[in-house]
């Protein structure tokens, strides 16, 4: 029997699929996958280095044009000092990078610390090294932050690793200070290696930089930050990310994924770089952008009498609508008859039970028409 559960990202296409046939326009929120190019001046590099010759070998890992350009990256944006040849990993994609992490940490049995609801592939990982999932509920009582005192004993004592996202998928709270200090606290007390995965860590709308974990005194010992490419600067397809942070844990990756692959395509590596070098000019116009498009969203949503997560930053919105009806159901439902796609919010854990997922991936004029739609729903089962 196999392990993993069948992804509903098909089953909500193939849906979607038959409303178009019917001739509605579909609104397809569901995929966090960037509406927005990337950057011409990261295309260029892209297109140039490809047009070489020699660019078609083996790159073995990260090149130091992409390790310098990360380094360089922490220090302007978060004030955070590494060192490229000890503390950077290139990672193809984060996901490869936070799925393959368990292999090389944890035995079978082992526990390793995660939230509810989560992004799915931190499950995968862990089923993939045999460790076992201790769910931590992300609730509103508690800022949907998970709450590390709730933790037994006998579980922090036993547990290996601690997985954070924030701001989240689905669940886009956003960090503090005060608890990034209080986890690294705990993992110095229980020796457990943090892992915060900081995808959306340009998506912030308030402040002026992103909040990383390793800003925070004592991050560097516990544990490691893995950011991506794919969102902040559109490189979905490209398959570009990177693990920084604990030297020992990145010496110990580098030598796992050096069994794994022969490192990324050079000309990537490069367009990768560019990025982050002009990192202030490209992610202002995305915030700005995806700033917008929150606001539209949550205010159309609220105004409608559904209850939106607060949040200032990420690139979802997590919303409970106001139907007594399962959620699974419910987005198939909304599809038949509105033509808008998000995705259930149990697919992410038991607490998502009564959410959606919704991706900030449409221009706001198809937003303000996704409200509209949704705001003419006719479901009997509406809470009075």
């Amino acid at each position: 029997m196999s392990i993993f559960k069948p992804a509903i990202f098909g089953e909500l296409k193939a849906a979607a699929e038959r409303k178009k046939e019917k001739g509605t326009e579909i609104i397809n929120l569901s995929l966090g996958s960037p509406d927005l190019p990337p950057a011409e001046q990261v295309r260029q590099v892209l297109s140039d280095k490809s047009a070489l010759e020699n660019s078609y070998g083996y790159t073995l890992g990260g090149t130091k044009r992409f390790h310098d350009a990360v380094a360089n990256y922490y220090k302007r944006r978060s004030n955070v000092i590494l060192d490229p040849d000890t503390e950077i990993l290139k990672t193809m994609g984060s996901q490869e990078g936070l799925v393959h992490l368990p292999f090389a940490f944890c035995d079978e049995g082992d526990i390793v610390l995660t939230t509810n609801p989560a992004y799915v592939a931190y499950e995968a990982g862990i089923k993939l090294a045999g460790a076992l999932p201790y769910e931590m509920p992300l609730r509103a009582e508690n800022n949907f932050l998970p709450d590390l005192d709730a933790i037994p004993e006998d579980i922090a004592q036993k547990a290996k690793m601690l997985i954070l996202n924030l701001p989240g998928n689905p669940v886009p709270s956003m960090p503090t200070t005060a608890f990034f200090e209080k986890v690294i606290a705990f993992a110095k007390k229980y020796n457990i290696i943090v892992l915060h995965d900081a995808a959306y860590s340009e998506f912030y709308f308030k402040g002026d930089r992103p909040f990383s974990f390793l800003s925070i005194p004592g991050a560097k010992d516990v544990g490691i930050e893995i950011n991506s490419l794919s969102k902040s600067f559109s490189l979905a397809g490209a398959r570009i990310a990177y693990m920084v942070g604990n030297a020992e844990v990145i010496r110990i990756m580098k030598e796992f994924k050096s069994n794994l692959d022969y490192g990324t395509f050079e000309p990537i590596q490069e367009a990768g770089a560019m990025a982050l070098d002009n990192a202030e000019e490209i992610t202002e116009r995305l915030r700005q952008t995806f700033k917008q498009r929150h606001l539209t969203l949550t205010d159309g949503l609220k105004r409608i009498g559904w209850t939106v997560t607060p949040s200032d930053g990420g690139m979802f919105v997590w919303a409970k609508y106001p139907y007594e009806m399962n959620d699974i159901d419910f987005v198939f439902e909304v599809i038949a008859q509105a033509g808008v796609v998000m995705v259930p919010g149990s697919i992410f854990g038991s607490e998502g039970k009564g959410y959606v997922r919704i991706a900030l991936v449409q221009e706001v004029t198809a937003l303000e028409q996704a409200v509209e739609r949704l705001a003419n729903l006719k479901i009997l089962s509406e809470v009075e």
